[in-house]
């Protein structure tokens, strides 16, 4: 999206949810009352396994006890992050090496471990009145994929191997893409991939299916993707090390946490403990191939642990 119009989303967005989510959420819950004066207010981006993400720690919350509103799909992280820096949504699932690369666009989160990308995503947000809690041992990157077929008569396993003949290729990712460092300028810049083709795809599904169509070559889909096991598609090696850590984490409202207390805080942290990456392919999968929405794949997933 380009950013004049993120811009413009972004305003758009903040009056819809200041409107929709009711009253002033700056005036505070009345002491004697044990009701809070509004829900915890999730928001998610706009590709489904957010969305999943969103429903999973909002069913932690609803079963803590706490109220709770979900804004499913709302847009790309230069309208989230926004609504949640000026306090119009109180909880965002986020990815940690992504969101610093957003938060502090100088500074490169490649190759830093996961307890340093979570210390420095803590310093950079702190200011903005948001807290980071602890991410999860589930973890989501950019993955690129070729369909098996490619991948065995170029005989190709790794990004590096593309080099050679990327001039000739087809390329189809999200149309965030090129102006995503871990997308298409960081294959450019990192590989020397410079595709023949560059397609804007509507969807993850929509990737998945012009890869197979041979409509394009190389596709990115996210690494827990569930279109990836035994449906002809292969995900090549990131051999060259341009995709950071991304471990799933919530980012809060630091006023929310104050505002709904320690149970709030727990219900978080507590599902970020549970979290596994098997378990995110696990959720992708219930909801891209057995059809369930995100909130059904969420409750049956806490059902189950």
């Amino acid at each position: 999206m380009p950013r004049s119009r993120a811009r413009s989303a972004a305003v758009l967005l903040l009056g819809l949810l200041l409107v929709s989510c009711g009253g002033d959420p700056s005036v505070a819950p009345s002491p004697s009352s044990s009701v809070p004066a509004y829900a915890v207010r999730f928001a998610s981006y706009d590709f489904p396994e957010n969305q999943i993400l969103a429903e999973v720690y909002a069913e932690a919350a609803r079963r803590a006890g706490l109220p709770v509103e979900v804004e499913h799909g709302i847009g790309t992280r230069e309208v989230v992050s926004p609504a949640l820096m000026q306090g119009l949504v109180d909880v965002v699932v986020d990815y940690t090496g992504t969101a610093l690369s957003f938060a502090e666009p100088d500074v490169s989160p490649a190759k830093r471990s996961p307890e340093d990308l979570q210390t420095t995503l803590e310093r950079s947000l702190r200011p903005h009145g948001i807290t980071v809690l602890g991410a999860a041992e589930a973890e989501d990157k950019n993955g690129f994929v070729v369909t098996a077929a490619f991948a065995a008569e170029h005989e190709v396993a790794a990004l590096s191997d593309l080099e050679s003949f990327a001039s000739g290729l087809r390329f189809g990712a999200p149309p965030e893409c090129p102006d995503r460092p871990f997308c298409l300028p960081g294959l450019e810049k990192v590989y020397g991939l410079r595709f023949a083709e560059v397609s804007a795809m509507p969807s993850r599904a929509a990737t998945g299916q012009a890869l197979l169509a041979g409509q394009i070559d190389v596709g990115m889909l996210e690494t827990t993707d569930a279109r990836l096991s035994g449906s002809g598609l292969v995900l090549l090696d990131d051999d060259a090390g341009l995709q950071p850590h991304e471990n799933v984490v919530p980012l809060v409202r630091t006023e929310a946490l104050d505002r709904f207390g320690p149970s709030l805080r727990k219900a978080l942290e507590d599902t970020s403990a549970r979290l596994t990456t098997a378990d995110l392919i696990e959720l992708n999968w219930a909801v891209e191939l057995e059809g369930l929405t995100p909130a059904q794949a969420a409750a049956r997933w806490w059902d189950s642990v």
